[in-house]
Formats: C-alpha cells, sequence, structure tokens
C-alpha cells in the first residue's frame, strides 16, 4: 500500500509463565491477582508488574514502569508481611503522572496538579528522568551526552528509510 506515512504498532503479550501457575489469566495472558497482589488460591504466591492483573477502583492499573515499581515493593512487604503471620495489605496504586518528549526541545507532561506542554514539558522531563538515574556521575555522563545530542542534532529515532515499491521496505 502506498502511503506517505507509515506507522507501525505491536500489542503486548504477558509472559507464558503464567499458564503454568494455574490462575485465572485475563485475554492478554496476565494472572488476574487478589488485592494483596498474591494469586487466587495460592496465598504465598504474588505477581507484580506486566504479568499482573490489577484493578484498582474499577480500573486496570497501567502497566508502565512505575505501577510496576510500586507492585514490587508492595508485593516484597506483603511478603515479609505473611512470613511474620500477619495480615496482607491491598496494593493502592499512586499515580504520580505521564510524561512524553514528543519531538526536538517539545513533551507532554500531565501531572497530579499540573499540565505542561511543550519546552517546559521538555525541561520537566529531562529534569526528571536525569534524577531517577543512581549515581551522579551516571547523570553527569547521561546529561552530557543528552547535551551533546541536542547541540549537534542528532536523531533520537532510528528510522528505517528507502524507497518503497509495491508496499515493501527496499
Amino acid at each position: 500500500i502506498e502511503a506517505a506515512t507509515v506507522l507501525w504498532g505491536a500489542g503486548v503479550q504477558a509472559s507464558p509463565i503464567a499458564k503454568y501457575l494455574g490462575a485465572p489469566l485475563d485475554k492478554p495472558g496476565r494472572v488476574v491477582v487478589e488485592s494483596d497482589l498474591s494469586v487466587p488460591g495460592a496465598e504465598d504466591v504474588f505477581v507484580a508488574g506486566d504479568l499482573a492483573h490489577v484493578e484498582q477502583n474499577g480500573k486496570l492499573v497501567p502497566g508502565v514502569a512505575p505501577a510496576a515499581m510500586q507492585e514490587g515493593a508492595h508485593a516484597a512487604e506483603n511478603i515479609l508481611r505473611r512470613m511474620r503471620r500477619e495480615a496482607t495489605l491491598p496494593f493502592r496504586y499512586r499515580d504520580k503522572g505521564s510524561m512524553a518528549t514528543i519531538g526536538r526541545a517539545a513533551a507532554i507532561a500531565e501531572l497530579p496538579r499540573l499540565k505542561l506542554t511543550g519546552f517546559p514539558a521538555w525541561l520537566a522531563w529531562l529534569f526528571i528522568h536525569i534524577l531517577f538515574l543512581i549515581g551522579f556521575r551516571n547523570r553527569i555522563l547521561v546529561l552530557i551526552q543528552w547535551a551533546w545530542a541536542y547541540l549537534t542534532f542528532q536523531r533520537g529515532a532510528r528510522l528505517i528509510t528507502g524507497e518503497v515499491k509495491y508496499g515493501r521496505q527496499k
């Protein structure tokens, strides 16, 4: 199909290991967990991250890294509670917002009490990503690399381009 713009998208499928748990799965293959992230019928087994189907207030918790990190920390705490013979606690996802770069010095940021676009959002994205890197040296190195890429107009995306004939890449 001849087109001026070609976009590619892919679905997300959970790891096939979920099938071996014998737990209920959703359509993409995630384990439908209890509110404390345990597997139904296997109270000493916890699932977090991309493999967990977690609902909160009737909505699915998004499959993003911040949610997975919160789930992992919560599952670890519930495992410790089980080891101390204490009751587990239900998981509560805290949405800290979303950010994405959409071009050179352009981004969007939707934070709980603030929405930014354009250059201010791009600066916020840059600052937050640098802040979450581990170690001062890593932060400085990444900042230098990003600054060099920005100043030399290097492209962040690696695109496959070329002449298209009969809908196929040459």
